[in-house]
């Protein structure tokens, strides 16, 4: 047996349950397709029939290939997962909107699952519900990420998770766990968000939003990613309260969730107070909120404080979280502002949230880096370790911050020229990726929050789509597979 399949078909027997798993999800819209009587019930029926089969047949075909994940099954399962999943979930959409073609219902669904919020549908208020459901359901299983979910009950399937776990989880310090266990690590994470999902729901509800719409919006925004059931977005209440409302959830999804989890064990709110990359994320959030508002009432673009404060805040939050909501078309505004909200949606949320991105935990290493180094030339001798929270950050977690950053910057680059080559205008080009690879949504330009990637030429639809998949990875747990060192024995 070669080293593909002996490292591939142990994965691909798990892939087989997680598969199967994700058919169940597929009820959930199938049940508001059957109280709301739409159109697409008859689609679910033989999406959840093709799923579950499916997946029925890679875990008969490979069950005896079962044995427990090594270090590397990791990443090929998480890969694989998020490659695979997306495909199985368009076929909801495929079967109700037959105009759409296998390419841009991926790439939809591919948005969804990653959080990213890109679209390439427009006319969603005319959509059944019981889509516009899967399209936000969709976000909200990926927001913690599906593999957190499958991790706590891969042990009843004979398999460990750590591996799994390590390759899913955001930010540097991935060996960090909450409980001694990690299965019951993977269970408490995903207590508190369903804890605060409902949360969301409820104020949603209270704020304004119908039921239908305040669960689909609790999904969007607990999982960072933007979809809305309206082609106006938030913009279709035009509503302060529902528009704060979205801003604390925002804002709440954007923190470390083991920040949320040692706050209730110890009910204590000082556990934010004494985390830096908590600091740095809000007081990065309240400073941009202000300058921007500030900036778009000192170019007339409202006339008051509080009007431009209403704007600024809500959209430089969606933008910066990654979430992707708008209330306002921005790209209308002065260059300066959505610019500088794009820069932020690359590292403003932390690590350990549903957010894409660098992080906020990597800028800060960085910028302690950076001082060391300034330090080191006029003190050569001197001993000055990295230290952020008073932990002294080791030099192998300096390196692998300094690699991310590099291999980041190289996929900016490299797939923003992709899509130039095609024939795409640079700004729409470079903040299509950046959207995309910090899993934002929209751009500016083409990409724009008025606008759909529905005009992009199906090559740009795939580069976008990949972009979406290593950004939600931290492009690492798929890159590592292209490396001859990870299929060697």
């Amino acid at each position: 047996m070669n080293a593909f399949a002996r490292s591939a078909l142990p994965v691909i027997n798990v892939l087989g349950y997680v598969v199967m798993i994700f058919a169940v999800t597929m009820l959930v819209p199938l049940g508001f397709a059957l109280v709301g009587g739409d159109k697409a019930l008859r689609d679910y029926d033989l999406a959840v029939l093709i799923t579950a089969g499916a997946g029925l047949l890679l875990v008969l075909f490979t069950r005896r290939y079962r044995r427990e994940l090594q270090p590397r099954d990791g990443f090929l399962l998480v890969t694989l997962v998020w490659t695979v999943v997306p495909a199985f979930a368009t076929l909801p959409l495929m079967l109700h909107l037959p105009g759409l073609t296998f390419t841009h219902a991926y790439f939809e669904t591919m948005a969804a699952l990653t959080t990213t919020g890109a679209t390439v549908l427009s006319g969603l208020d005319g959509l059944p519900l019981s889509i516009n459901v899967w399209r936000c359901l969709m976000q909200w299983i990926g927001g913690m990420g599906i593999l957190v979910l499958v991790v706590a009950i891969l042990p009843l399937l004979g398999v460990g998770g750590a591996q799994v776990f390590k390759a899913e989880t955001a930010g540097p310090f991935k060996e960090t766990k909450l409980t001694p266990r990690i299965a019951d690590t993977a269970k408490a994470l995903y207590a508190v968000y369903f804890g605060l999902s409902t949360l969301c729901f409820l104020a949603y509800r209270w704020a304004g939003m119908s039921w239908s719409d305040a669960f689909m919006h609790m999904c969007s925004t607990m999982s960072l990613g933007g979809f809305s059931s309206y082609d106006a977005s938030f913009g279709h209440w035009d509503s302060p309260t529902l528009e704060y409302t979205a801003v604390f959830f925002m804002v709440l999804a954007g923190f470390n969730f083991s920040m949320h989890f040692l706050a209730w064990r110890r009910r204590s709110l000082l556990v934010y107070l004494k985390d830096p990359e908590s600091k740095g994320y809000v007081s990065t959030l309240a400073g941009a909120c202000l300058l921007v508002a500030v900036f778009l009432l000192a170019r007339d673009v409202y006339p008051d404080l509080s009007t431009s404060l209403r704007f600024a805040v809500f959209n430089v939050v969606s933008i910066a979280t990654t979430t992707g909501y708008a209330s306002t078309d921005f790209g209308q505004w002065p260059i300066f502002a959505p610019v500088l909200m794009l820069f932020l949606c690359g590292f403003a949320t932390c690590a350990g949230s549903t957010g894409g991105g660098i992080k906020m935990i990597r800028g800060l290493i960085l910028l302690k880096q950076a001082r060391r180094e300034m330090t080191r030339i006029v003190h050569p001798r001197a001993i000055n370790p990295v230290v952020v929270g008073g932990q002294v950050i080791e030099n192998n977690v300096i390196f692998a911050v300094l690699a991310f950053m590099l291999v980041y910057g190289a996929a900016l680059v490299w797939l923003t020229f992709l899509l130039m080559v095609s024939g795409l205008d640079v700004i729409t080009s470079f903040t299509a990726i950046v959207a995309c690879l910090n899993n934002t949504g929209p751009g500016l330009n083409g990409v724009g929050p008025a606008t759909t990637y529905g005009a992009l030429k199906d090559f740009e639809i795939w580069v976008c789509s990949f972009a979406m998949l290593i950004g939600r990875l931290e492009l690492f747990s798929v890159l590592v597979l292209f490396t001859p060192t990870f299929w060697r024995r």
